[in-house]
């Protein structure tokens, strides 16, 4: 088990964020359901169409809801197939991430993936000064509709459209990083990024058919160690989708699937180490 509890556990913060933030404010009118149905089709759901099936889709705890396919290439007009390539997360999985992250108020935060910007308002909710939380998103048109959310609710996030391997430097150093896209390597710029005992969250691709979240610890000199929280299922960054050797990743030739929960990550100049006891 994580050494945290799961769900909200201790974290009022969190909880009253959810009741304050508005999740159907950050979802497109036209979204797709997640599993497909027996012809390998996504269905979609519209707001205008079906307004109290979308509204109640948005509010299920497990469900993420897809909102780009290929890229955007495919265009949501009915129902399709395709890469996953943008969504908004499981209010569950959200829940993990930022009760493990445990941003504080005055926090410095940056964001990889800002996707709808709903994560993001939590986060600005929590951290409150103006250009405390800055977000990277690669997706020019997704950053723009998430600025736009933002401030129509007077949110102050600072949203980068960018390639979020390259964090932000502007604003760094940071006390808490957190990515809502998987890595399979944790990319330098963001331990350059991170202030010392500063803490980063993010999801990380392993061989046992999972992305385990991680939590690591920076020493401020472009390293960081930590553990692994959970088993996660993440959508990858652009950058490193290409499937790679797992021993070129720094995994152990032999590991056991059955102690993910043991395994120790080290990641610094010298490269990224994944150990068992």
């Amino acid at each position: 088990m994580s050494q945290n509890p799961r769900g909200f556990g201790d974290s009022g913060w969190l909880r009253e964020a959810f009741l304050q933030v508005p999740r159907e404010h950050f979802v497109p009118d036209r979204v797709w359901w997640p599993e497909p149905g027996e012809d390998g089709l996504h269905s979609l759901l519209s707001r205008e169409e079906r307004p109290r099936a979308w509204l109640k889709a948005i509010y299920m705890p497990g469900v993420p809801l897809i909102t780009q396919l290929d890229d955007g290439a495919v265009p949501p007009e009915g129902r399709a197939k395709g890469a996953f390539t943008s969504s908004i997360s499981s209010a569950g999985v959200i829940i993990e991430l930022l009760h493990h992250l445990a941003p504080q108020p005055g926090d410095r935060v940056l964001e990889i993936g800002t996707g709808t910007g709903y994560t993001t308002a939590l986060l600005a909710s929590r951290v409150g000064a103006e250009g405390a939380v800055a977000t990277v998103e690669i997706d020019a048109d997704l950053a723009t509709r998430a600025r736009e959310r933002l401030t129509t609710l007077g949110l102050p996030p600072l949203v980068v459209t960018g390639d979020g391997e390259d964090g932000y430097a502007a604003d760094s150093p940071y006390d808490r990083i957190v990515a809502t896209a998987s890595v399979r390597r944790i990319p330098p710029a963001w331990l350059e990024q991170l202030c010392p005992g500063g803490v980063l969250v993010a999801p990380l691709d392993s061989p046992f058919g999972c992305d385990l979240l991680v939590h690591l610890e920076g020493d401020g000199r472009g390293a960081a160690r930590g553990r692994v929280l959970e088993r996660v299922e993440f959508m990858q960054v652009r950058g490193q989708r290409e499937k790679r050797s797992y021993d070129d990743l720094g995994w152990p030739v032999e590991v056991d699937p059955e102690s993910w929960r043991d395994l120790h990550i080290v990641v610094g100049p010298e490269g990224q180490r994944i150990s068992q006891p």
